[in-house]
């Protein structure tokens, strides 16, 4: 299966970065996580997190051999350093944590402000940004629409597809085609119904479990069918072709092909 990309990235920030996204910012103040944490204290800490603390609670503080600091308690409990340093310099012997008396109060100070950081970018979804996903080649794109993906056999670059780079923003777009049922207007689905004797139903479809399917009939009368030994249902599925291309797209060829729908201006 192709291992899609993500379209989220958690928005890392930098030092010069001072004023954030109000998304961030309503946010943090909704789940109540506090001030943001200093990005240039939390760089500094992550130099020191990784060969001092991330070989066992992970490479990100998010657990391996060691707890989950995300869930801890001490880091969630703490302001501004006062409890994780004070943890990380004298340790927890008695749960196999060393102490770390080496590390000097700056450094402590900045270890905790990473791991301030990283609850941050876990708990507030309001600092993920949109990657540029027009990562491929419109000419490659072009070819596979027309070639190897058989887009062409059901779409139009100048028909149904005419102008979509203009009315879609590109992540929007990539989405259409690669999960078009969560992006598609409700529409009746047909149904067609094959009873024991031969008798074949067709209508519009109202529900359909593993007991019973409900319909309108070509007549518009609601049927109602128990699904017992030798009664077969047909959905169509309008999608079906793009549910089979979900799992054969490669990350070439769905970067490829939106950077070549993008252009249908």
């Amino acid at each position: 299966m192709v291992a899609l990309c993500l379209l989220l990235s958690p928005l890392l920030p930098s030092a010069a970065q001072q004023q954030e996204d109000s998304n961030a910012v309503r946010t943090r103040e909704f789940l109540g996580l506090g001030r943001m944490p200093d990005a240039t204290m939390a760089a500094a800490g992550a130099r020191i997190f990784g060969p001092t603390c991330g070989f066992c609670h992970g490479a990100e503080a998010r657990g391996g051999s060691a707890p989950d600091l995300l869930r801890s308690s001490v880091v969630l409990d703490d302001n501004q350093g006062e409890l994780i340093s004070q943890t990380v310099h004298q340790g927890r012997p008695e749960k196999g944590m060393p102490a770390f008396p080496g590390l000097t109060d700056e450094q402590l100070r900045d270890l905790a402000e990473y791991l301030h950081l990283q609850v941050e970018l876990a708990a507030n979804r309001g600092t993920y940004k949109a990657l540029n996903v027009l990562t491929g080649d419109a000419k490659a794109g072009e070819a596979y629409f027309n070639g190897q993906g058989k887009c062409n056999t059901c779409h139009s670059a100048s028909g149904d597809l005419a102008h979509i780079g203009s009315r879609m923003n590109p992540p929007d777009l990539q989405q259409k085609f690669l999960y078009p049922a969560s992006r598609q207007q409700p529409t009746a689905t047909r149904v067609t119904v094959l009873l024991k004797d031969g008798t074949q139903i067709n209508g519009t479809l109202k529900h359909l479990d593993d007991f019973y399917v409900s319909f309108y009939d070509a007549a518009g009368n609601y049927r109602s069918i128990a699904l017992q030994k030798g009664v077969t249902v047909q959905v169509e599925d309008k999608l079906v072709f793009h549910r089979q291309m979900l799992d054969k797209y490669t990350n070439q060829q769905m970067h490829d092909l939106t950077a070549y729908l993008v252009t249908l201006k």
